[in-house]
């Protein structure tokens, strides 16, 4: 089970011009937007990635606006993991429970989920927290994820985790943001 005190949430390349073309983009906003307002609830702690910024935009301002903090890492490598700066960040935090969410599913979201699973985090994918251009690589990644140990959840399902009962002193207010 994931612990507020163990736990990162981390956002990837959730950038303007590649998620015009995502599907299902009005639902996995609305679900990104809900499991951010608990997380900050609970004060996990964030880590966003931006895919050559450059070129893809900057991270779309629905999410960008909810995270005034926000320092994202630029990167060009697929994997969050072969970036120095989101290495250093993650390690800084000395948490090793990772939530994932972002897009696309079967490139960026994959291939971080895998490596981080490989080197001694354990990652939860909120499967309604990402996607692709096609519901075909989504699926395809979520389930090739789980062939290799990673766990999908949902936005409710982790954010409940993390509160673990019902008497936490944030129940009422998570329990707001979901409904």
């Amino acid at each position: 089970m994931f612990t507020v005190e163990n736990t990162i949430l981390v956002i990837i390349d959730i950038q303007e011009k590649l998620f015009r073309v995502m599907h299902g983009k009005e639902e996995l906003t609305g679900n990104i937007t809900k499991l951010i307002k608990g997380i900050k609830l609970l004060d996990v702690p964030v880590i966003v990635t931006e895919q050559n910024p450059a070129g893809l935009g900057s991270t779309i301002p629905e999410i960008s606006s909810l995270l005034a903090d926000m320092d994202p890492v630029s990167k060009f490598s697929f994997s969050c993991c072969k970036e120095e700066a989101f290495r250093r960040k993650l390690e800084s935090l000395k948490r090793k429970q990772v939530i994932i969410t972002g897009i696309e599913t079967h490139i960026c979201v994959y291939q971080t989920a895998v490596e981080l699973s490989k080197t001694g985090y354990e990652a939860q994918v909120i499967t309604d927290c990402v996607s692709s251009r096609t519901p075909q690589n989504k699926d395809i990644a979520l389930a090739r994820m789980g062939f290799e140990g990673i766990m999908p959840a949902t936005t409710e399902m982790i954010l409940f985790e993390l509160l673990q009962t019902a008497r936490h002193e944030k129940f009422r207010e998570i329990s707001a943001v979901i409904k």
